[in-house]
């Protein structure tokens, strides 16, 4: 077979969310499959360490799709006339966005709808784009695959999408998130926080993630405890990022609040490794990486009630109301006092990891490419 496979986000020096899922299940899929062949759609030039294998033939058809504008060009005009020159036999997409310009059966993985729930944290243009094709969209995709069963059922509540066309392929955390040594630790403290243990954050500086909330719920566990602990943000800045760091120059415990900015992949897991505990309370997310990446380096978890983390994380994480920074703070000093629960959850953590892998993932999606194929039949 000919599987023509979106691979926009396979970005050098900058593979995040999309980008990582895409790398980690197709350079598994392709050495599983050596029998078929695997056309990756690029928008630009690319790294040749995403040809994974022979079997991979890379194309680019620009112009780069970073707009709507653009994403309805490349989607439904520049990629159509690839499949057709290819004879693809499927595309598959794992970015929310398919073509609406092909009679290819399609391959279509959401990972949330959070533009439904959150529509103030994305650009106007993006929000209107995303409204009106995303139901034509799923409609489109013979077969949707989901990060999470809170995603699939998202889907089907918002769009009366049938329950059987949503496979659910999870997701995983990196495999160089492992436990660090006590140097480890210790040199990581060193160069971050003076020594000093702290909470950490780790993902992308955006509204979604509420980071406004976990600031003041940092400033009540300060008062509270008058604690030598940091906080720790790292990851890049993203859409409307000002505010926030606007707001942290004039915040009370800035001296305790340590921003890394993006950084390499082997520091945000000495960054992880390192920490008290992880605290990530976003508003929502269809899978929440950043849970299982804590808990496989044997760091405990707080984060979101109601959310796809709980359904991830199960027994193993210890939930808070993301918007009360009262309650956040609540779940923070609660560990900080109590080192027997702090061990309860890290073994807790290391059995939920094993439900999870990039194995898996790839064996799900693999499965989902294989009956779009079939319904097409």
């Amino acid at each position: 077979m000919n599987i023509a496979v979106n691979t926009r986000f396979l970005l050098k020096d900058y593979l995040e969310g999309y980008g990582y899922f895409i790398y980690e299940t197709f350079k598994r899929i392709t050495a599983a499959h050596p029998e078929h062949e695997f056309i990756f759609i690029f928008d630009r030039p690319y790294d040749e360490r995403f040809v994974f294998g022979p079997n991979v033939k890379a194309v680019v058809t620009g112009p780069p799709a970073r707009h709507p504008l653009l994403w309805k060009l490349w989607y439904d005009i520049k990629v159509p006339v690839l499949l057709r020159k290819y004879k693809a036999d499927v595309f598959v997409s794992c970015d929310g966005f398919c073509s609406l310009g092909t009679k290819v059966p399609q391959c279509l993985l959401v990972h949330d709808l959070a533009f439904l729930h959150y529509p103030s944290f994305i650009p106007k243009s993006h929000l209107l784009y995303y409204k009106r094709y995303t139901p034509k969209m799923l409609a489109k995709a013979k077969v949707i695959a989901a990060v999470s069963a809170f995603s699939k059922k998202d889907i089907t509540s918002q769009y009366g999408t049938a329950a059987d066309k949503i496979n659910i392929v999870y997701s995983a955390a990196k495999e160089i998130f492992q436990p660090l040594t006590n140097e480890e630790k210790q040199a990581t403290r060193a160069k971050y926080t003076g020594g000093k243990e702290y909470f950490i954050y780790a993902g992308a500086i955006h509204p979604r993630k509420n980071l406004v909330n976990l600031l003041k719920a940092f400033s009540l566990f300060k008062k509270r405890q008058q604690s030598s602990m940091k906080l720790v943000l790292t990851g890049r800045l993203a859409w409307k990022y000002d505010s926030f760091v606007k707001n942290l120059k004039t915040y009370k415990y800035r001296d305790d609040v340590v921003m890394t900015g993006y950084v390499n992949e082997e520091e945000i897991r000495k960054l992880v490794g390192a920490a008290y505990t992880m605290v990530y309370p976003s508003l929502f997310e269809g899978f929440g990486v950043p849970v299982l990446e804590a808990m496989q380096c044997d760091v405990p978890v707080i984060t979101s009630l109601n959310s796809s983390m709980q359904e991830i994380a199960n027994e193993a994480a210890l939930y808070a109301e993301p918007e009360s920074p009262a309650d956040i703070a609540e779940k923070m000093m609660l560990l900080y006092k109590d080192e027997k629960l702090r061990s309860q959850l890290i073994e807790k953590g290391r059995v939920v990891v094993k439900q999870y892998s990039w194995e898996q993932s790839a064996e799900r999606l693999w499965q989902s490419i294989e009956k779009a194929i079939q319904q097409n039949n």
